[in-house]
């Protein structure tokens, strides 16, 4: 993995400051860049860069494409400074929240200067190598471009309730349709040309710092989506393209019902005998993207649970063994340099433990995770931690250190880490108390959630799995990185030697 000992950042895109609702690539991102390297980290983790959509509660982990870049993290201000639009276009019209993301409002503000922008594009061709952008990307960027325009032309109806020629994808149906929907199949492949531009500046600009970004790649699929659309023979199927199976996790001891996630499932056995062409597009398009890839649900590429369609719960599933040997024997010969982090957490089992050995997978630890009844034995206590990992005080899908201890942790949990630490510590002083936890222990590389950084409570929490509204929301404020905080934060890398 050639993951040095160091440290890093979990902060998404979306929560980064900016003046235009969402954090985005422009100034502020840079500016989080530059603080970064003024603390000494190493690693900056984001979450999926692909589109959002507000109908799945703008999830990044929910698309409508695996490819596509999420056009609300584009920058105003850089398409300003490209001459694709003016100071006075780019004015917000409207108020948007300083501390958290408003999905709608920002959606009508980008796609009113995307229209702009695109219009002014088409006649100063101010981007000679957008010919090329398109040619090399084709074999995802058609399609995809595509699927948005019928989107909107169908009145935003799933893709298997389009007309059938249309959700079979006939050849020459389809060859109608990109003539009559040719300005709308050329704005969103603009928009995409213009994300991956900014994109790729950033993590330039990263690269060039000695910070290291570290991507996410989620195992699924949704189901309205253009990767179904164009390959639905990889997925389990009816004869009307609807899933007979979905993906989801069996009951244990959080929940007694399980999680019925509802993704489509793959069909291994196809994509083995096709080479697994499309997982090879994938992860090489994200290699380009990203220094690391975070492999989401990892265990489900070694095994996965699989549930009849018609069931309202996870309950009557199966495990479902998948070629997980073959596949990455398979992605160790195109790719001789994987990085990839397994994201292990929950119950796994010895199998998934001996392909993450087999190809030396660092897995994940969350130190909140760590002080339950028998800690002492605990995986995640730093003293049982091992070098290859990735050792986190929370991720996206906890809560903050502050809001654990205030909301969700037992008289016991509270007991058992201040036994741990040796001391009864101040509310006001616990985030840091748990960071240098992680920081002291011999794993190569910890993370922090920002909100982690900053001592915030639960009214800062990122998602909360499982349920639908009022997550992605959170962002950070400019004045909120004090003096004080950065100085902290590079103390504490350089004493336990993560520079």
């Amino acid at each position: 993995m050639l993951m040095k000992r160091g440290s890093g950042i979990l902060l998404h895109i979306t929560s980064l400051p900016s003046p235009f609702g969402v954090g985005d690539f422009g100034p502020d991102a840079y500016r989080f860049v530059d603080f970064l390297v003024e603390t000494k980290q190493s690693y900056w983790q984001i979450l999926p860069l692909t589109p959002t959509n507000l109908a799945h509660g703008s999830s990044p982990y929910g698309s409508i494409s695996v490819f596509a870049g999420n056009p609300l993290l584009i920058s105003p201000v850089l398409m300003a400074k490209d001459g694709l639009l003016t100071k006075e276009e780019i004015s917000p019209l409207v108020n948007f929240p300083v501390n958290q993301v408003d999905y709608n409002k920002v959606s009508n503000y980008k796609k009113h200067i995307f229209q702009i922008a695109y219009e002014r594009f088409g006649n100063i061709k101010i981007n000679p190598g957008y010919e090329n952008f398109c040619s090399k990307n084709s074999y995802w960027l058609d399609d995809y471009a595509l699927f948005v325009a019928c989107k909107t032309y169908f009145h935003e109806q799933m893709w298997n309730e389009w007309p059938t020629e249309i959700r079979d994808r006939q050849s020459k149906t389809l060859r109608s349709l990109k003539n009559e929907l040719y300005n709308e199949i050329e704005r969103e492949k603009f928009i995409q040309y213009i994300f991956l531009k900014q994109w790729l500046s950033l993590k330039k600009y990263c690269n060039k710092k000695g910070i290291q970004v570290i991507g996410d790649i989620p195992i699924y699929i949704s189901y309205d989506s253009v990767d179904l659309w164009s390959n639905p023979e990889i997925f389990k199927l009816d004869k009307e393209k609807r899933p007979y199976v979905v993906a989801g996790v069996p009951p244990d001891y959080f929940s007694k019902t399980g999680q019925l996630w509802g993704n489509p499932v793959y069909n291994w056995k196809v994509l083995k005998e096709r080479g697994y062409d499309w997982w090879i597009k994938r992860v090489e398009h994200y290699l380009k993207l990203f220094d690391f890839i975070r492999f989401d649900h990892f265990r489900g590429f070694v095994a996965y649970w699989e549930v009849p369609a018609e069931e309202t719960t996870a309950v009557n599933g199966n495990w479902i063994k998948a070629p997980a040997k073959d596949f990455f024997d398979i992605l160790n010969k195109r790719f001789p340099y994987l990085p990839i982090i397994a994201e292990d957490l929950g119950v796994i089992t010895p199998d998934v433990i001996e392909v993450m050995n087999r190809y030396g997978f660092p897995g994940m630890k969350v130190l909140l995770f760590a002080f339950d009844e028998g800690f002492q034995k605990n995986p995640y206590i730093p003293h049982n931690v091992v070098r290859n990992c990735v050792f986190y005080t929370g991720t996206h899908d906890n809560n903050t250190i502050r809001g654990w201890f205030e909301r969700e942790a037992k008289p016991d949990d509270i007991r058992r880490l201040f036994s741990y630490i040796g001391r009864e510590v101040p509310l006001e002083e616990l985030n840091w108390e748990l960071i240098r936890l992680v920081m002291m222990s011999v794993a190569d590389t910890v993370l922090f959630p920002m909100q982690d950084i900053l001592g915030l409570g639960e009214e800062a929490r990122m998602n909360r799995p499982a349920t639908s509204k009022g997550n992605w929301l959170w962002r950070l404020s400019p004045d909120e990185i004090t003096l004080s905080l950065k100085l902290k934060l590079k103390e504490m890398t350089e004493i336990y030697g993560r520079v």
